[in-house]
């Protein structure tokens, strides 16, 4: 429900105004509340058995398109939608390609989870800065130097090593991971045609606005040929009905700690936390699904990971990352009691949210095993 690859802003050049403590908790939050969405869905699609991933995307965007509605009517968090010309023209030509495209890009990703395990996914997903070039070429908004063409064939080497060494390696789930991420490229490359070309700002909140209507009313009419007819409730156990409405909340906290790091950091700071990301959801799939990563993979997930930071920061870019990291940290032991006690409101919030996510990951985690010991059995039950 939020895209996959960070988008920049004019704010994000400039020095960022929140605090060291204040951008730590929203990274925390976006981190959290990014991987959770993942996993979420990957247990409800493949574990828990609810084999709708058309409908699971539609719920989502229904989600969205009703909690946005009610902030836009009861806080000040999508005014920016009011510097948009939103009229016929701009609606056929701006929201709907870009709706079209998004729908497309999410509904490949839930597909996926039938076939592929996260770990090899967000090995697969390190491929996305090439999809983007080519796209972006073929759009004639980018020209690649050879530099750049370098040091994308050094990522797509290192995912091929991956995906050499992928022992349930699924060439169906693998295509529609590809066919994703191609939709996913189309989608940053028309935002970037469509909207910041024509010096318009939309930051992810009043995208998905717009956009969740649109692509959820889409995926309903794909839903109700494909998906409907054979749906059944006998899948909808307690366990899954918890995840559907947890995921929908952390999915649009996603979107909504998105939004704050965009205006916070830099675009150094994403990137490099966007790494840690991936690496995290990598290990999480390892520990919670026994997913068997090979000696290979890891070695072709590295050269992946170390050429994408490379190509999105430069040597520049990697220096001031770690700098700016290393002192972060230090100064994070620098608040006084005072200081932390005059946090707004926001950060707060999104800190108990950040929290609450964690627990549910943790519960997430326990086997249904354990649930039967301590005599919650009849959580798991249909």
């Amino acid at each position: 429900m939020a895209p996959s690859t960070l988008p920049t802003s004019k704010s994000q050049m400039t020095t960022p105004k929140a605090s060291p403590f204040q951008t730590g908790i929203s990274l925390i939050a976006w981190i959290i509340s990014s991987n959770f969405t993942i996993l979420c869905n990957k247990w409800l699609i493949d574990t828990a058995g609810f084999g709708y991933p058309i409908l699971l995307t539609c719920w989502h965007l229904v989600f969205a398109s009703v909690v946005t509605q009610v902030l836009s009517r009861t806080t000040s968090l999508l005014d920016g939608r009011r510097q948009l010309p939103v009229n016929g023209r701009f609606f056929i030509r701006t929201i709907l390609p870009i709706g079209l495209v998004s729908s497309a890009s999410l509904v490949c990703t839930n597909f996926v989870y039938f076939y592929l395990s996260v770990a090899f996914l967000q090995m697969v997903k390190a491929s996305t800065p090439m999809v983007v070039l080519i796209v972006s070429w073929i759009f004639g908004v980018a020209n690649p130097s050879w530099g750049q063409i370098a040091n994308v064939l050094i990522i797509v080497a290192g995912v091929t090593m991956a995906s050499v060494g992928e022992i349930q390696f699924s060439w169906v789930g693998f295509i529609f991971q590809m066919i994703g991420i191609v939709f996913e490229a189309v989608r940053v490359v028309l935002l970037q045609v469509l909207v910041s070309d024509e010096g318009l700002n939309m930051d992810p909140l009043v995208g998905l606005y717009y956009y969740a209507p649109v692509c959820a009313g889409l995926n309903f009419v794909v839903a109700f040929v494909l998906e409907v007819p054979n749906f059944s409730f006998e899948r909808m156990t307690q366990s899954v009905w918890l995840m559907l409405f947890a995921s929908s909340g952390v999915a649009l906290l996603l979107n909504l700690t998105l939004m704050s790091l965009i205006k916070q950091t830099s675009a150094v700071v994403m990137s490099l936390a966007a790494i840690l990301k991936n690496i995290l959801l990598v290990i999480c799939s390892v520990v919670i699904w026994q997913t068997t990563i090979s000696m290979i993979q890891l070695v072709g997930y590295s050269i992946s990971l170390t050429a994408l930071a490379y190509y999105s920061l430069g040597y520049r870019g990697l220096k001031e990352g770690c700098c700016s990291t290393t002192s972060w940290v230090f100064s994070l032991f620098k608040f006084s009691s005072e200081e932390k006690r005059r946090m707004s409101s926001g950060v707060k919030t999104g800190f108990f949210v950040a929290l609450v996510c964690l627990m549910i990951v943790g519960t997430f985690v326990r086997c249904k095993e354990d649930f039967g010991e301590l005599g919650f059995s009849w959580f798991w039950s249909a």
